[in-house]
């Protein structure tokens, strides 16, 4: 009898000669790229650094496609991207020291918004692993450890044999859900010394589902079919998990109005008659949820945008599907369910029974013109017609990426995103500088579609430099930049709580003139001629500026109320 472990596979007599006479000329390096290679990559990010040059050498050796940015935390924002647009693990090459704590702020808005990033860093030499201190260049006492707290997993290679194996592990783990950054570092010596292992062909590194257990979607779906208020929030594990599909059957069957998450945009249809839209920071919407007898949560931790700021308290049961363990009723007890969405919303429409409600769309309506009514009191015309404007001048399925910036702020509850997986912001850790590298991520990810980057010019500023590489790469991304002078939204807290601010206040460039000193066209605009100069600038192939002088105000929020 033959079992499954005992099947070993036979190599081809090419792949047996290629084994025994391997090219010369291979460095640690060249195990590192053509262990991506066999595992599916096809593109890398990174910047080069002194420790790093071995992996960098090997990329000539390579047909993995290299998109280097100009700082390192740039460069992770974009691994970030293309890793959300994908859903594969992005590799984002780094070096020792410096260059790899340069990455951290990305790191961490990537773990909150559980994007694949598979980063991989250059080490001391080896003789200095171990907490000594033997005074080389990028010297840590402990580099791991910068990026423990951080990222999902860490792994660290000493000898070139364990280079492909390193990588899949890591890569596994990047690709389990839920996704997330991962940490891999190689000594320098390591990825500089020849090799004559055998050339890395395919690797297998498929990551376990997470099934949903059966007597959990059994006791949800009862309580769903029985339920006489139910309504569901679906949050960004909905759009990672590409269960769109499966939401919109499952609220359709149990009449459910839904509301999406700012990182779940897109994961419901905006104009659908169960549709609460987005306006989480909005009372009337919290009001709303708090009286629904069962609430579904999918793919969403409750945290703090999306609780309107901890102010919410359901009344009724809640049911959370999630596959990050340690967001499972973290913030409200709950049926807790460790599951993929996917596979926990194909469970429950399994067996969960139709229900009918004819006022469920009518409740719908009345909440969504309560939102309405509130924001129409605020006289924020100026912020509508702008956001407005945007929509109408982005093509259907172009992706967008949004800093943290007013209008990104009031794009989290009044955009309609059109599509699951199409609008992703900095909301998870809510650094500055994401918008424009994170888009040119996109753009290299799919170059046959255009691709939104919004930006305040505060936030413009940590990332201009990222105009040579949307020139040297000629990425289809076009960037938005609304330049109020500041720090807009921080303006805004500080006068409302201290009277004045502070430190807020910004001396800016050209833009205009500073994107054409790239090699980059820009344009400015004006609230009125935007949708028309937006929509331009979307249609010609390659990268390109438009820049709003426009001082923008925030909705009042409801949970100081």
């Amino acid at each position: 009898m033959t079992h499954d472990h005992d099947l070993v596979l036979r190599p081809s007599a090419a792949q047996t000669e290629a084994a025994l006479n391997p090219p010369p000329g291979r460095n640690g390096g060249d195990l590192v790229v053509e262990t991506l290679a066999g595992l599916g990559a096809t593109t890398v990010f990174g910047l080069p650094g002194q420790h790093a040059l071995g992996m960098f050498d090997a990329l000539r050796r390579s047909s993995l496609q290299y998109v280097g940015l100009r700082v390192e935390n740039n460069a992770g924002f974009a691994a970030d991207a293309y890793g959300r647009i994908t859903g594969e693990a992005a590799p984002l090459l780094l070096s020792t020291g410096p260059g790899a704590l340069t990455s951290l702020a990305a790191l961490q808005e990537a773990a909150a918004a559980s994007a694949p990033v598979l980063a991989i860093s250059s080490q001391i030499p080896t003789a200095g692993l171990g907490g000594g201190r033997h005074g080389y260049l990028h010297e840590l006492p402990d580099q791991q450890a910068s990026f423990r707290g951080v990222v999902k997993s860490v792994h660290t290679v000493r000898t070139q044999s364990q280079i492909p194996s390193a990588i899949a592990a890591a890569w596994e783990s990047a690709l389990t859900a839920p996704h997330g950054p991962v940490w891999l570092e190689i000594p320098q010596d390591v990825l500089l010394a020849e090799t004559r292992l055998p050339v890395v062909t395919a690797m297998d590194a498929t990551p376990e589902d997470v099934v949903p257990r059966p007597e959990l979607t059994a006791v949800a779906a009862d309580l769903l079919s029985r339920a006489s208020r139910p309504a569901i929030i679906a949050g960004g594990g909905v759009v990672r998990a590409d269960a769109s599909g499966k939401l919109r059957q499952l609220a359709e069957r149990l009449s459910a109005p839904v509301v999406t998450t700012f990182g779940g945009k897109g994961a419901f249809p905006w104009n659908h008659p169960l549709s609460l839209q987005s306006w989480l920071e909005d009372r009337h919407t919290t009001d709303f949820l708090e009286d629904a007898d069962v609430l579904l949560v999918v793919g969403s931790g409750l945290g703090e945008l999306s609780s309107n700021y901890h102010t919410f308290k359901p009344r009724g049961r809640v049911i959370q599907i999630e596959a990050d363990l340690g967001k499972l009723e973290s913030n409200h007890p709950a049926l807790g369910i460790h599951a993929d969405a996917r596979l926990a919303l194909s469970a429950l429409l399994e067996t969960v029974e139709e229900r009918t409600d004819p006022t469920a769309a009518d409740r719908v309506r009345t909440v969504l013109g309560n939102v309405a009514e509130r924001i129409a009191s605020q006289e924020l015309t100026l912020e509508q017609d702008v956001l407005a404007s945007v929509r109408r001048a982005l093509p259907d399925d172009s992706p967008s990426f949004w800093d943290m910036t007013i209008l990104a702020y009031w794009a989290w509850s009044a955009f309609d995103a059109r599509g699951a997986n199409t609008m992703h912001s900095a909301q998870g850790a809510g650094g500055l500088g994401y918008g424009f590298p994170a888009a040119l991520g996109a753009a290299a990810a799919d170059p046959t579609r255009p691709v939104l980057a919004v930006s305040g010019d505060g936030g413009a500023l940590y990332s201009i430099a990222e105009l040579a590489t949307a020139k040297q790469y000629d990425l289809n991304v076009t960037w938005l930049i609304v330049d109020d002078g500041g720090y807009g939204i921080l303006r805004e807290y500080m006068t409302d709580t201290f009277g004045q601010a502070t430190a807020t206040e910004l001396a800016r460039p050209d833009y205009v003139a500073l994107a054409e000193s790239f090699g980059v066209p820009g344009v400015r605009t004006t609230p009125g001629t935007l949708e028309q100069d937006l929509a331009k600038a979307l249609a010609t192939p390659g990268p390109s500026v438009v820049l709003l002088p426009a001082v923008l105000r925030m909705f009042a929020p409801t949970h100081l109320d």
